[in-house]
């Protein structure tokens, strides 16, 4: 492992107003994330995980503190450079599968180099093969099931080759024997290409299936030193 981390957030606050009412989501998250390591953010709704998640992603801008990926400031940088680095070093899985209904699964895939200006026409067949959908290829998502969809969006979120994924309850809408395929296929890609993986779930078993587990509750980080990367002091 770097003796830095790849991603680093300091003091992340966020809030909500819900009408009149003021609600802090995040309160002074500290969170480092080493590369390839397998991270999981777990505690009850409400507790401000997928908030974490999508502000580490470049998604949210924290009302205050900073996050760094590879000692850059995420939120100092123009939009246009934060778009580069999410479409270039970042994957995204949702558990609402977010594919493009008129594109086949093969074309969802594309995406993100339709994006860059690459054809990745190769890789996303590859991948597509590699998670088991190689004969269909050319199936839109509606004729495709739930399982089938989030390997397409798997796909999809690996076809750059991205230093980091991040997933929002990616199986959520699966049952236990979609979900736990599609998590194992999650895994072993991060595991064989050393690419960090963030997982927000609140499957406590899954869970223990990462390098590291950490606890939110009322927008702070529980536990001993959870938000150390491995190796850190």
């Amino acid at each position: 492992m770097s003796s830095s981390p790849l991603i680093s957030a300091k003091n992340i606050h966020r809030s909500y107003t819900l009408g009149k009412k003021t609600v802090d989501v995040l309160r002074g998250i500290n969170l480092e994330i080493d590369r390839g390591e397998i991270v999981f953010l777990c505690g009850a709704s409400g507790a401000g995980k997928t908030t974490l998640l999508y502000t580490l992603a470049g998604l949210e801008r924290p009302e205050r503190g900073r996050v760094q990926i590879e000692g850059a400031d995420l939120y100092s940088l123009s939009q246009r450079e934060q778009s580069r680095l999410r479409n270039n070093k970042m994957g995204y899985i949702f558990q609402n599968y977010h594919l493009l209904p008129e594109l086949t699964a093969l074309e969802n895939v594309m995406v993100p180099g339709m994006i860059s200006s690459k054809n990745h026409r190769r890789q996303a067949t590859e991948l597509l093969d590699e998670v088991g959908l190689g004969g269909r290829l050319h199936h839109l998502p509606a004729e495709l099931s739930g399982g089938e969809q989030q390997r397409v969006a798997i796909a999809r979120a690996l076809v750059n080759r991205p230093t980091m994924v991040f997933a929002d309850e990616p199986t959520g809408n699966l049952d236990s024997r979609n979900g736990g395929e599609v998590m194992s296929l999650l895994l072993d890609f991060s595991k064989h290409r050393g690419t960090s993986l963030v997982v927000v779930t609140h499957d406590r078993i899954l869970a223990e299936k990462g390098d590291r587990t950490v606890e939110i509750a009322d927008g702070k980080m529980t536990g001993k030193n959870p938000g150390l990367a491995i190796g850190a002091e």
